[in-house]
């Protein structure tokens, strides 16, 4: 049972994603579909968490949007999931960045990675 379950799984897995870690900003470029119309949605901001591994595994961005804060999921092989494009690294020093959901302005921000 648990091979035919690893079996399915590779075969759903995206054979390239773009290379992106908890801090990055990144812009998430998402098919949207309206009626009988499909259209791409991008959403840039923080990806505060990344959860799981293999074909299960998601990430979350969060972004403040007219002063609220707004975040989406997305199943990282996802075919709704059209491409994923890294804005700026972030330095960070911890894997889930939960404690931005109470900041605001200069305190929610995250330092940039110099390389």
């Amino acid at each position: 049972m648990n091979d035919i379950i690893k079996n399915i799984e590779a075969a759903q897995i995206k054979a390239e994603v773009a290379e992106f870690h908890v801090g990055d900003t990144v812009k998430v470029y998402a098919k949207v579909k309206e009626g009988n119309r499909e259209r791409t949605q991008m959403f840039e901001g923080i990806v505060i968490k990344r959860q799981n591994g293999g074909a299960r595994e998601t990430f979350t961005v969060r972004k403040n949007s007219n002063g609220v804060g707004v975040e989406k999921t997305w199943p990282l092989h996802s075919p709704h999931v059209e491409r994923i494009e890294v804005v700026r690294r972030g330095k960070v020093r911890r894997a889930k960045l939960t404690y931005l959901r109470e900041r605001t302005g200069k305190s929610a921000k995250v330092k940039e990675l110099v390389r």
